[in-house]
């Protein structure tokens, strides 16, 4: 299966319109307030061989957010499934990027790529989360690549495997967590030095903009240090016990 879905905003009389809905199963959105739209899926998917494309235009000043109203759940088939998102934020426009939790079956072969293009004083929060497998059982392979860019200039250049079982399970990589997830957040951050806790570090970066990265035992811990990670980064100091 190939798929493709897209969503614009366009700035109509000071306020935020959404004139491009497109949607394709398994990827189908849904407006679910003036600025907000849910992706629902409508088929299962991504299978082995599928490839999924999403493209958002966040157009100059307006807000885009953005979530699923459920997890992706990646599931074998012949050959590797691929999730392409493609996303540019203009100038004086924020998006908030917060879908649930992508989960990969054992014997999945997966791909996802994110290619995000921001303009100087676009403000964004991506989040992105991983469990590895369903409950009781080995993941599936997953090759994740993100790349965004600010005002032409590379902002963060990431990827990470997920798959191997000799590499997930040591200490420098992923140890016995079941879960990884990070968080990008751009634009006027007054973070000034990193910030480490357990499970999840917070580390600002040139542009300006603040990663954050954790680890956990479960999606719920999971999103339970990412939140903490963004509220660091939001107060600039940390917010307090994970």
């Amino acid at each position: 299966m190939h798929a493709r879905a897209a969503l614009a905003t366009a700035l109509v009389a000071g306020r935020t319109s959404i004139p491009v809905l497109r949607s394709a199963p398994p990827l189908t959105l849904r407006q679910t307030g003036p600025h907000s739209v849910h992706l629902i899926s409508t088929a299962a998917g991504p299978l082995g061989g599928d490839r999924l494309e999403l493209d958002l235009d966040v157009a100059p000043g307006t807000t885009l957010e953005l979530g699923s109203v459920a997890s992706t759940l990646v599931l074998p088939g012949p050959g590797e499934s691929r999730t392409l998102i493609t996303a540019r934020v203009g100038a004086g426009a924020t998006l908030r990027f917060t879908p649930e939790p992508t989960v990969l079956a054992a014997g999945c072969a997966h791909r996802i790529e994110v290619g995000l293009t921001l303009a100087s004083d676009a403000r964004v929060l991506w989040r992105e989360e991983i469990v590895f497998g369903r409950y009781g059982e080995q993941p599936g392979r997953c090759h994740a690549r993100f790349d965004a860019t600010l005002d032409g200039r590379p902002l963060l250049r990431q990827e990470f495997t997920v798959g191997t079982p000799a590499l997930d399970t040591s200490p420098a990589v992923y140890g016995d967590a079941r879960c990884v997830g990070t968080t990008l957040i751009a634009g006027p951050v007054p973070l000034a030095e990193a910030v480490v806790a357990d499970g999840v570090a917070v580390l600002p970066l040139a542009g300006p903009a603040t990663l954050v990265s954790a680890l956990a035992l479960d999606a719920v811990a999971l999103r339970t240090r990412l939140e903490w990670g963004e509220s660091t980064a939001s107060r600039g100091r940390p917010a307090g016990p994970v």
